[in-house]
C-alpha cells in the first residue's frame, strides 16, 4: 500500500493491537489534528458560519462523513460535492451533543471507521480538559525526571504547532513553597489570548500519551521574570517557531477558530 496518510498510519497500529490504549489514544490525536474534508449537503453560505452537513444513516444510526484528503472524497461521492475543510477538533465540537457519529474514510482508504456519537463526545470532552495554572510560589527547579518519552514526543509535537504564540517552554521538575512536588511547562513571552490555548495543548500531549491528569503544571512567565533564568538553567527546553511575516487581518472561514466551531443547520 502506498501513500498512506498520517491517519492511515496511525489507525494501522490501532487495528494491530486493540487491546493498546496508547495506539488507541494516538488515532483519535492524529483524528484531531489532521485537516478533514467534511461532506456537505449543500453549498456553503459565505454569509454565515452554519453548515449544512451530508446526514447518511446506518442502522438508525445517523453519520456525517469526513476524508483526509480532497480525492479520497471525491472517489467515495463519484461526482462534484460541497464539502468544507475543517480540524478534526472542530468537528468533534460541532457534533458533540448531537448524537451523530462520524464517518472517516469510508471505503476508499485503509484507515476507513465508523466512530459512535458517544466517542465523537468522548474526544470533544477529553479536548476541553485542561491542566492546572500555577498559582503556588516555586521553591525550588530541577531538571525533568521520570517521565515517559511519549510524553516529551507528545509535547514537541503540539508545540511545534504553537507558532509564534510564545518563545519558548521549559519542562522543569518544580518543588512549591506549599511543599507540593510536581512537574511543569513554563512558557516564555507567551501572548496573553493565547495562554488557554497553550494550556489545552500541553493538556492533550498529556492525556494522549496516557498520562493520568494532575501530572503536570502550566505557568506562564516573561523572559525578565528570575523564574525564567532558573527554567534555563535546568529545563527541557521547547523552541516555539516563530512568525516570519505579518499577518494580514481578514475573516477567518468557518471552522477555522476551534472554539467558536460553525453550527450545523
Amino acid at each position: 500500500m502506498t501513500d498512506l496518510t498520517p491517519l492511515d498510519k496511525a489507525h494501522a497500529l490501532m487495528i494491530a493491537d486493540e487491546e493498546n490504549d496508547q495506539a488507541r489514544l494516538g488515532f483519535y490525536e492524529r483524528l484531531a489534528e489532521s485537516e478533514l474534508f467534511l461532506m456537505l449537503a449543500e453549498d456553503l453560505n459565505a454569509a454565515d458560519d452554519a453548515v449544512s452537513p451530508e446526514i447518511f444513516e446506518l442502522e438508525g444510526v445517523k453519520y456525517v462523513l469526513v476524508f483526509d484528503r480532497e480525492e479520497r472524497l471525491a472517489s467515495f461521492a463519484g461526482q462534484v460535492t460541497p464539502y468544507i475543510a475543517v480540524s478534526g477538533r472542530t468537528i468533534a465540537g460541532m457534533l458533540a451533543g448531537q448524537g451523530i457519529g462520524l464517518g472517516v474514510n469510508l471505503d476508499v482508504a485503509p484507515s476507513s471507521i465508523l466512530l459512535a456519537d458517544a466517542a465523537v463526545d468522548w474526544l470533544h470532552q477529553t479536548l476541553g480538559n485542561a491542566p492546572d495554572e500555577v498559582e503556588e510560589k516555586v521553591a525550588e527547579l530541577s531538571p525533568p525526571k521520570g517521565l515517559p518519552e511519549t510524553l516529551i514526543k507528545a509535547l514537541d509535537t503540539k508545540l511545534a504547532t504553537a507558532m509564534g504564540l510564545a518563545s519558548c517552554a521549559y519542562l522543569v521538575g518544580v518543588r512549591f513553597a506549599g511543599g507540593r512536588n510536581s512537574h511543569m511547562l513554563g512558557f516564555v513571552d507567551a501572548l496573553p489570548q493565547a495562554e488557554g490555548a497553550l494550556a489545552s495543548a500541553a493538556a492533550e500531549a498529556l492525556t494522549f500519551s496516557g498520562i493520568e491528569a494532575g501530572a503536570m503544571d502550566v505557568a506562564f512567565f516573561l523572559s525578565s521574570d528570575p523564574v525564567a533564568a532558573r527554567m534555563e538553567r535546568v529545563g527541557l527546553r521547547f523552541d516555539l517557531p516563530q512568525l516570519q511575516h505579518s499577518v494580514t487581518q481578514m475573516r477567518p472561514p468557518p471552522g477555522s477558530d476551534p472554539e467558536n466551531p460553525p453550527k450545523l443547520k
